[in-house]
């Protein structure tokens, strides 16, 4: 089990089309319809995804995708990152952690920009 701090902090606001565009994908890879929108969380040091993930193809979502489960303030989740993020190249650096649930996490936790949150990966 890993934990890690950082901060709530606005994203690019792009994962929402893409959540609505490959829903069915999506839900066979996390059990879950997931919210078209991501939570971003900055650390304060790079992480890098454990060799435990799931990947998506980049044919089936027009990008490879890699999906760890996770849990945020308890709540089931998962850390999304694409393969051009992790590599180093994408829109994104490795501090940034995208969590995708089905819900608004924002919403539900009354998330503010520059908040903490705690996110629990391997539990």
């Amino acid at each position: 089990m890993v934990v890690l701090h950082g901060r709530v902090a606005s994203g690019i606001g792009d994962f929402g089309r893409w959540a609505e565009r490959y829903r069915d994908v999506y839900a066979e890879y996390t059990g879950m319809a997931l919210y078209p929108g991501s939570l971003n969380v900055v650390l304060t040091e790079p992480w890098s995804l454990p060799a435990e993930r799931i990947h998506v193809a980049a044919d089936e979502v027009g990008t490879g995708v890699n999906l760890v489960p996770c849990r945020v303030f308890d709540r089931p989740a998962f850390l999304m990152r694409t393969d051009r993020n992790e590599h180093g190249t994408g829109d994104h650096p490795r501090t940034v952690l995208e969590i995708v649930a089905d819900v608004r996490l924002r919403d539900l936790f009354g998330l503010a920009d520059g908040d903490p949150v705690e996110v629990t990966v391997g539990a």
